[in-house]
């Protein structure tokens, strides 16, 4: 709607309007989390909760809003109708930009859950983002490097201890738990650094999504495995937010739950961590073949 303006502009109205945004939804989750933290009891979680997600989705929504008038994308999308709202999902995707993040957003509010995704600790301190992030329970992890947990294996458990403490509580209500199994975002660099074998990602990392079907994998209705290609590179988020987003292909695939894989002791056994390897690592193989089919066909 604003395709007239000058892209700076656009870019300049996009963050103004994102920024109000935030400013006004989260002091309403601020308040009724507050409440929750006030009184740390399941029946007043159970009633607070819904409201805590009411407000974000409502949030999202007007996110949503801004976006269609400020960009001027062509969407191709498949996989996102038949969803069910008012189920559990485990939410897999490749990551490229911070793009991601708003694309899942918009296509997958009121269709599923929240996504809840697990953050790095660091971002707690984001100002007015770490408050919200908080107030939603969205989990909160360290990450240490391996070398760091040669040095301090007592630090090992931590993050394993802090993921059974979310699904716990995303157990409670319908919830879509959000990973990124690479745990980073996409470059050249770091793809270079790892060696990946793969051409368009970077190496998986099965942890994660193991402790989390371990919690609650019985509530999970199914595992959703999303795609996001961008035909023309990468943007930026700025670039983004100045609409110079021309094109985005979305490829949802619903999986089923592996039940071999239920229940079972990734941590402390290794035929466990080894059948989780291999299954994680087809997933990727079939993704990024995936993407490859799909930038050929976006360049025809």
């Amino acid at each position: 709607m604003l395709n007239f303006l000058p892209s700076p502009l656009i870019g300049l109205i996009a963050f103004t309007l994102l920024a109000l945004n935030a400013l006004f939804w989260v002091p309403l989750l601020l308040l009724f989390a507050l409440v929750k933290l006030v009184l740390p009891f399941k029946g007043i979680r159970l009633r607070i909760d819904p409201v805590l997600i009411s407000i974000a989705e409502a949030w999202i929504s007007c996110n949503s809003g801004w976006m269609r008038l400020t960009q001027r994308t062509a969407w191709d999308v498949e996989g996102i109708a038949g969803l069910d709202p008012h189920n559990w999902y485990l939410v897999n995707c490749n990551h490229q930009t911070w793009t991601d993040i708003f694309i899942l957003q918009h296509l997958l509010n009121h269709r599923i859950p929240l996504l809840k995704f697990f953050l790095k600790q660091q971002l707690i301190w984001v100002p007015v983002m770490g408050l919200a992030w908080w107030a939603l329970d969205f989990p909160f992890m360290r990450r240490h490097s391996e070398e760091f947990l040669k040095k301090h294996p007592e630090m090992r458990g931590k993050d394993q201890a802090a993921t059974r403490r979310a699904c716990e509580k995303f157990a409670l209500i319908p919830t879509s738990v959000m990973n990124f199994l690479e745990g980073t975002r996409f470059t050249a660099a770091k793809h270079q650094r790892q060696q990946s074998p793969y051409l368009h990602l970077l190496k998986p990392k099965a942890g994660g999504i193991a402790l989390a079907l371990n919690a609650m994998g019985d509530r999970f209705q199914a595992i959703l495995d999303v795609t996001i290609v961008y035909p023309d590179g990468a943007p930026v988020f700025w670039d983004f937010l100045c609409g110079r987003l021309k094109r985005v292909i979305v490829r949802v695939q619903s999986l089923p739950v592996p039940d071999h894989l239920l229940k079972s002791d990734y941590a402390g056994d290794p035929a466990v961590r080894e059948a989780f390897q291999h299954w994680v690592q087809q997933l990727w193989r079939d993704k990024d073949a995936q993407i490859s089919r799909l930038l050929e066909t976006a360049q025809h």
